[in-house]
């Protein structure tokens, strides 16, 4: 009896040691796409240690923070600003992207009064060192003379001059919207005229026709986000219309360091950059943005995609990421869309 006794004892003993060691043995840190059920329009930062990251949510400006952009899901998340029931910028609030100027926290987004026609572009500012806590304040309107259709605006600073990027219309029907750029006199306010530096143009950008609208047909350029590399500067941008599979990313090139807001200041690239995949069932990729690793020494590139053929702009969206890297030339190679069951591994240094 006290045989079999001390071989139960063993035994106990033996599984209770296999299990610590299971939970205490290291685990390979992986993911797969996407990183949420559903999200547009995703843009992250990375800032002194923490991700901070935005998507459209449509009735407000949600922001999520955390150290691990694998782990998005479980990130903490806030809901810092909730637009008045009625007015200019009551609706339709759509790609919020953050930014940190000048010590302070400022969060780019577009709106309207419920009619399309109307969506312009809009601030707010953080005097807070932590995004998640302080007090949200509404700046206003930022808009270039014209105060045409404005969307998707992104911000960026170049030899100590802010610039922003948007799409927007020429005149005011819909019909096609290019991609904008203007100088910055402070972080609220445009300085100058806009200059249109890229329009759609070649046959992989015009994909835009429309059912039961009346206006038939959009063609698109919108989404722009800028990545420099080895001082290159890069404009990335969304074309086609994001109803369709064929969204995709194209890209121009500063040829012109000296003066940016002008067109002859840009070489646009002939072929998209990044695209769908049927084969990898990853379709309409595009409104991208980009963040560094947590040391520094990996680059990823963020975008929404739908994960059937013709589910359009609604819902079905949802956010992925991947790394990428740089060709020889310097120009980046952002590779095929990875599949949904691919497993990838975190980004390096994350915690």
């Amino acid at each position: 009896m006290k045989k079999i006794i001390l071989v139960i004892v063993l035994i106990l003993t033996g599984f209770s040691v296999n299990a610590q060691r299971s939970r205490n043995a290291p685990k390979a840190h992986t993911f797969t796409n996407p990183l949420l059920p559903s999200g547009a329009d995703p843009w992250v930062i990375y800032h002194h240690g923490y991700y901070y990251y935005m998507q459209t949510m449509g009735d407000r400006l949600e922001l999520r923070e955390t150290k691990d952009m694998a782990t998005l899901r479980d990130a903490e998340k806030k809901t810092i600003w909730l637009p008045p029931p009625s007015g200019p910028y009551s609706k339709q609030i759509w790609a919020p992207e953050i930014h940190f100027i000048n010590g302070k926290w400022y969060v780019y987004f577009a709106a309207d009064d419920g009619n399309n026609a109307t969506h312009r572009i809009y601030v707010i500012e953080n005097k807070s060192k932590d995004p998640m806590k302080g007090h949200w304040t509404f700046k206003g309107k930022i808009t270039d003379p014209s105060d045409k259709w404005a969307i998707d605006a992104s911000v960026f600073e170049y030899e100590k001059q802010w610039y922003i990027i948007w799409s927007g219309w020429q005149d005011d029907m819909n019909g096609q919207q290019n991609i904008y750029m203007a100088k910055m006199k402070n972080p609220w306010t445009i300085e100058g005229n806009r200059a249109m530096i890229s329009y759609p143009e070649y046959s992989w950008e015009l994909h835009g026709d429309l059912k039961n609208d009346p206006v038939k047909h959009v063609s698109v350029n919108e989404g722009p986000e800028i990545l420099k590399h080895d001082g290159d500067v890069f404009l990335i941008y969304s074309a086609s219309g994001c109803w369709t599979d064929y969204y995709a990313l194209g890209m121009l090139k500063l040829i012109n360091k000296n003066n940016l807001v002008t067109p002859n200041s840009w070489e646009k690239y002939p072929e998209p950059v990044f695209k769908q995949s049927p084969a990898n069932s990853v379709y309409a990729t595009g409104h991208n943005g980009f963040f560094k690793s947590p040391d520094g020494t990996q680059n990823w590139i963020i975008y929404h995609a739908n994960g059937k053929p013709g589910e359009g702009c609604g819902n079905k969206r949802s956010p992925r990421m991947q790394p990428f890297t740089w060709n020889k030339n310097g120009t980046p190679d952002f590779g095929v869309p990875v599949k949904t069951d691919s497993l990838m591994e975190v980004p390096s240094g994350t915690e």
